[in-house]
């Protein structure tokens, strides 16, 4: 599948996929200087890109899992779930959960990394009120009911 990025910024880079193995796709900072993630302090970094999403499609921006690991950074939406319509630019907003005893908080250097994302099927669905639904083995049990 092709998908259409426009550059809104010289420093921008190209999403990239880390592995030929990887599911998720890299986005990058353009901030010019250091910026430390802390506890409090959430950062909105600019990717300088605007994607044209194909209708029936959404990208979803998740978390790298080594901000999580390593320095407690996450998504401050946790999801950022991105429609086909729209046409501004990705920005992304990190925070950090807790105050770090062990370690510096997160430093995001100039072109790092700072998010992962993909592109993924929409379906477009259609609602109805209904007197009963199907039943099925768990049927209302929920909150722990399958066990551990």
């Amino acid at each position: 599948m092709q998908i259409n990025i426009k550059q809104l910024s010289p420093l921008a880079k190209m999403p990239t996929y880390a592995t030929d193995g990887s599911g998720w796709f890299d986005l990058y900072s353009i901030n010019t200087l250091p910026r430390l993630v802390q506890e409090g302090h959430p950062v909105v970094f600019d990717t300088g890109l605007a994607f044209e999403i194909p209708p029936g499609y959404g990208m979803f921006i998740l978390s790298r899992s080594g901000h999580g690991f390593n320095f407690d950074t996450r998504l401050a939406n946790c999801v950022g779930c991105i429609d086909s319509d729209y046409r501004g630019e990705i920005k992304v907003k990190l925070t950090c959960d807790v105050e770090r005893d062990e370690g510096m908080p997160m430093s995001v250097m100039p072109g790092d990394r700072i998010a992962q994302a993909c592109i993924l099927p929409i379906p477009r669905v259609s609602f109805e009120f209904v007197d009963e639904l199907g039943e099925t083995a768990r049927g209302k049990g929920g909150f722990g009911s399958t066990g551990r």
